[in-house]
């Protein structure tokens, strides 16, 4: 069962979601939060294994919320509502540690989708659109200004680099290993592993960093 944590300051968005969620036998709202210190709290408490974290809350917005979810150590992965009207908002989530982007006028079976996705961290949320996003993020002064290579990356095996090239293009486990020719199995071993040497949580990261260090592009 995967367990959700709804934070957004509008209650009828709240009972939406609920609905929506609970209407899938494998998902369980376990809470709900109003404001980004509710959801922080909340968090903690409940350690939940998605956060659905709107932008615009008060006391605290998602993208401190999501900063100090994150910071904290919790294994909660935190998904962010947006629209691509807010995309100066995404830049500064991903920085936070965001795993992930959902559209809040996408259907409901692509949110459901998104949650069981991210909850697994099988691959990224709407390819096009997080690359999209991660390649404006690059675009900001003082971002893509120039390409500074990570040394983190030379720890990464010429097949993890490999696979890492496939995860930035929104590949999941059984499409890697189909190019490949391997197993998912080992292919996600070989996730696991460059996640590790990266010291990243999860793939949206992972991914930054490679976008950053020029090893993909957009």
């Amino acid at each position: 069962m995967t367990t959700v944590l709804i934070a957004d300051d509008q209650a009828l968005v709240r009972v939406g979601l609920r609905t929506i969620l609970e209407n899938e036998p494998d998902l369980s709202v376990v809470a709900e939060a109003g404001d980004g210190v509710e959801a922080i709290e909340v968090t903690r408490r409940h350690n939940p294994d998605v956060v659905l974290m709107d932008v615009r809350m008060p006391r605290i917005d998602g993208i401190e919320a999501t900063r100090q979810i994150v910071r904290s150590g919790v294994a909660s992965r935190v998904l962010i509502l947006t629209t691509f009207d807010l995309d100066s908002y995404v830049y500064e989530a991903l920085k936070a540690g965001a795993s992930g982007f959902v559209l809040k006028d996408m259907p409901r079976d692509q949110l459901v989708h998104a949650v069981r996705v991210v909850a697994e961290d099988e691959t990224l949320l709407a390819p096009a659109v997080t690359r999209r996003l991660i390649g404006r993020f690059l675009e900001h002064p003082g971002v893509g200004d120039h390409v500074v290579v990570d040394p983190r990356l030379k720890r990464l095996s010429d097949r993890e680099t490999q696979v890492l090239r496939l995860v930035a293009q929104g590949l999941s486990n059984t499409e890697i290993a189909d190019q490949l020719v391997v197993s998912p199995t080992t292919v996600k071993s070989h996730v696991a592993s460059l996640l590790h040497k990266l010291e990243v949580r999860d793939r949206v990261q992972a991914v930054v960093l490679a976008f950053q260090s020029g090893l993909v592009s957009q």
